[in-house]
């Protein structure tokens, strides 16, 4: 293992980014999905010299529970399969309200409140006011108009972003999920309307991307 003046820890297997909050504003976030859980932990090990808080994603419930007996204080967001260890500075910021079109994409839009959250936003969720039933967002539309940031997350069609797009004034982050039948292609379809929509004023994240949608609105709130 070594450390070098390019500003990372070199484990052999992973090169560790210890300068990514001095460059971003944040410490390097933990990929968990395809890493062994003896790889995880000899990462975790390490960060936890150089950072007093450490996020790890797409953490499955199993390999949360193997590294809680070498890490005592991680805790676990199951529905968004979110670890963290210790806690960011809690300076508040703006409002960010998430909404979502279906309950399916509820594990998704868990995982940018979650992140929001531990970094100090206010946060509003609005669950299944999908535009198959457009008439369930109107009783929200004051929530919505308030906000500093709207994420809109949706599988399908995704045609919810333009919805809400058309109603608000915030800037928006259209997450699109994998949530849908055959031709969804996993995502693909949702991705694609919310990339084509008409209604100025959105950015769009990839496909099931919670985490970087809250990321970057907590960069905005900032």
């Amino acid at each position: 293992m070594k450390k070098n003046n390019r500003g990372f820890v070199d484990l052999g297997f992973a090169k560790l980014d210890i300068q990514r909050k001095a460059r971003r504003g944040f410490p390097e976030i933990i990929y968990a999905r395809g890493k062994s859980t003896g790889h995880l932990t000899k990462i975790v090990e390490e960060f936890r010299k150089h950072t007093p808080f450490l996020l790890i994603s797409k953490l499955e419930a199993g390999i949360y529970e193997t590294l809680k007996k070498y890490f005592s204080r991680l805790e676990y967001f199951p529905q968004a399969k979110i670890g963290f260890l210790g806690r960011p500075s809690k300076k508040k910021k703006g409002r960010c309200v998430i909404v979502t079109a279906g309950t399916s994409d509820i594990p998704i839009a868990q995982e940018a409140a979650i992140f929001l959250e531990l970094t100090g936003n206010q946060v509003e969720t609005i669950y299944d006011v999908g535009a198959a039933g457009a008439h369930r967002l109107k009783p929200f539309l004051g929530k919505l108009k308030k906000a500093k940031v709207i994420i809109v997350v949706a599988g399908m069609e995704a045609a919810l972003l333009s919805l809400v797009s058309g109603m608000t004034k915030a800037p928006l982050i259209g997450v699109p999920t994998s949530a849908g039948y055959g031709a969804s292609f996993k995502g693909l379809s949702a991705l694609l309307g919310m990339i084509n929509s008409c209604s100025l004023g959105s950015v769009v994240v990839n496909i099931d991307n919670g985490l970087g949608a809250g990321y970057f609105a907590n960069l905005i709130n900032k």
